[in-house]
């Protein structure tokens, strides 16, 4: 069965309440097995053209340390020129979109699930998603994480050490937790 056929899937990425199915746990098994593989190969070229290979989309120029973590890869578009440094973890239950020129610090989490508030509810291993868009031309600090639901717009910086929880517009920098505008990043006009 193709993944996308899968109702659990689909309920999913449409970010309502979902119980892990058997294909998603199989997804999950395999991607996990083979990024613990790719993970140990010393070479960068074979390394990231592995690794690339599990994701829904991934463009020219892109470069991961060791080690990075996804859940399933197939909710993952990476645009062109991508670098992330080492233990990146894209929670990516939910789609997560990433422009073009973006780079990660190490230690950057993404994350899309939403576990629900209600403690009953949670015992049943259910949860739902929110899913997350990165602009172009987004630097993200060392140990930053991101939120379900978060959209960073074009030019933004994420401090080291940030919690988004929630979306930004272009052309700022954001620092703290919870993170806020600290100022404007307007990009330099050249003549």
């Amino acid at each position: 069965m193709e993944i996308e056929q899968d109702p659990a899937y689909q309920q999913m990425i449409n970010g309502e309440l979902y119980l892990e199915s058997k294909p998603l746990a199989d997804l999950r098994n395999d991607v996990r097995t083979k990024l613990m593989q790719y993970n140990l190969i010393t070479d960068s070229t074979e390394r990231n053209k592995k690794i690339k290979s599990l994701l829904k989309h991934a463009g020219d120029r892109f470069f991961v340390e060791p080690t990075i973590y996804f859940s399933y890869g197939v909710n993952l578009s990476i645009g062109n020129h991508f670098y992330a440094n080492h233990d990146v973890m894209l929670c990516d239950e939910g789609k997560i979109t990433i422009g073009n020129d973006v780079k990660f610090g190490p230690k950057v989490g993404l994350y899309t699930p939403k576990h629900p508030m209600d403690p009953a509810v949670r015992r049943t291993e259910a949860e739902t998603t929110a899913p997350i868009t990165i602009g172009n031309d987004v630097w993200v600090g060392g140990s930053a994480v991101i939120l379900p639901g978060v959209t960073l717009g074009n030019n933004v910086i994420v401090g080291a050490g940030s919690v988004v929880t929630h979306s930004f517009p272009d052309n700022v920098i954001v620092v703290g937790n919870p993170a806020r505008i600290l100022r404007k990043n307007e990009p330099v006009k050249k003549d």
